[in-house]
C-alpha cells in the first residue's frame, strides 16, 4: 500500500487517522464526515483500503452483512477490508480463567455512555470469517496491530486484559482483513 493510497477509516472515536477519510456517525469526535456506517456517501471502487475497529457489533445483527456488503462495494479491485472486533473466544477464555465479569462486560454489552453505545452481536473466528467470505472476500486472515500503518493510534484493535497490559495481558480483540 502507497502513501497515496486511498483509505477509509469507519468510526474512528478518539483514534483520528491523518491521511485517511475518517467518518463517524457522531459528531462529537474529529472526523472528516459524519455518516452512518450502511450508508457511506461514496462511489464504488473509491478505496484500497477500509478499516474499522469495534463497530460492527453496534449493528443490529441482522445488518452486519449489509454493512460488509456495502464496505466491500466501496474497495477497489485487490482492496483490503481489515477489521476488527471484540472475540468472544477471548473473553470466554478470560472469564473462565480469573472469574472477572466486570472487566468483560464492556466487550459483551458495550460502554453504555449513551444511548446506541451497545452491542447487538457477539464475534469468534468463524462467525466473522463466514461472513466476510459470504460477501465475497477472499484471503480472510488475522492481522497482528503491531505491523500495521495505524499501530501508533491505540483503539479497541488492542483490547488487553488486564487493561493495557499488552505485554503479558490477552488480546481481547478478533482482528481480521480480506481482500476484494
Amino acid at each position: 500500500m502507497t502513501e497515496s493510497s486511498a483509505k477509509l477509516h469507519i468510526g474512528p472515536g478518539k483514534a483520528y487517522f491523518p491521511g485517511w477519510t475518517n467518518v463517524d456517525l457522531f459528531d462529537h469526535v474529529e472526523a472528516d464526515m459524519f455518516a452512518h456506517a450502511l450508508a457511506l456517501p461514496f462511489e464504488g471502487g473509491s478505496f484500497d483500503l477500509i478499516y474499522s475497529s469495534h463497530v460492527l457489533e453496534h449493528l443490529n445483527r441482522h445488518m452486519v452483512s449489509a454493512a460488509l456488503y456495502h464496505w466491500r462495494y466501496l474497495l477497489k479491485e485487490g482492496g483490503i477490508l481489515r477489521l476488527s472486533v471484540p472475540n468472544f473466544r477471548a473473553v470466554c477464555r478470560y472469564y473462565e480463567k480469573t472469574g472477572d465479569l466486570k472487566s468483560v462486560m464492556g466487550l459483551l454489552y458495550g460502554g453504555q455512555k449513551f444511548v446506541l453505545d451497545h452491542h447487538h452481536v457477539t464475534f469468534d473466528f468463524d462467525s466473522l470469517y463466514n461472513l466476510m467470505s459470504s460477501v465475497g472476500l477472499r484471503d480472510i486472515q488475522t492481522w497482528d496491530w503491531r505491523e500495521t500503518e495505524h499501530s501508533l493510534f491505540d483503539d479497541y484493535s488492542q483490547a488487553y486484559l488486564p487493561h493495557m497490559d499488552k505485554e503479558n495481558g490477552t488480546l481481547m480483540s478478533l482482528n481480521l482483513e480480506g481482500i476484494r
